[in-house]
């Protein structure tokens, strides 16, 4: 269940989008690459099968709590090594390292996600942004507002830093290819 974004201003529409941004480029790039250099094809396909289960199943709401916890737990224990590397490629590559790694060890622990903790503050720190606030999720009978640690120190998010996220996906993405490559190169994926 996404956000719903019919009551969001740009600016809330901006820190969504950098939010979505920064997760998938970890469970969408980062994790499947790590996972298919490891157990090459198989584990590829096996990261992506338990992901798009969470993504069907894992979600909070009446419906689905208590099926979709298992999927959820998974994604979050199979996710751990791709969100962890999508979070140093953050730091090493980011704008402002020290920063970044500052937001991760400060605030990716008060995110209710051990993984998108990582990812979002690491992002929020090499973009020089504050990511977190008030989510509302779904609609009609079933919406829900979560609050989120903010992560970060710098301003909320505008609409440039969009394109500024998406920069530092694609180079956290880069990275992540180099590595996996270089990890498989030595055998990881025998």
């Amino acid at each position: 269940m996404g956000r719903d974004t019919s009551r969001l201003d740009p600016a809330e529409i901006s820190r969504a989008v950098v939010e979505s941004v920064a997760e998938n480029t970890s469970d969408a790039v980062v994790a499947p690459l790590v996972w298919g250099a490891l157990a090459g094809v198989p584990g590829l396909l096996g990261y992506r099968a338990v992901n798009t289960l969470d993504a069907m199943v894992g979600h909070h709401g009446p419906r689905y709590e208590r099926y979709g916890w298992a999927s959820a737990r998974l994604d979050d224990l199979a996710n751990l090594p791709g969100s962890r590397l999508t979070g140093l490629l953050a730091v090493a590559l980011g704008g402002d390292p020290r920063r970044a790694w500052r937001a991760w060890r400060r605030d990716a622990a008060a995110h209710p996600s051990p993984n998108a903790g990582v990812v979002e503050a690491a992002f929020a720190g090499a973009l020089g942004l504050r990511l977190g606030g008030p989510n509302v999720y779904g609609a009609g009978g079933e919406r829900r507002t979560e609050h989120r640690a903010v992560l970060g120190d710098g301003p909320a998010p505008g609409v440039a830093d969009v394109a500024r996220a998406v920069r530092l996906a694609r180079t956290v993405a880069l990275g992540s290819v180099v590595a996996a490559v270089a990890v498989a190169s030595r055998g990881g994926s025998r």
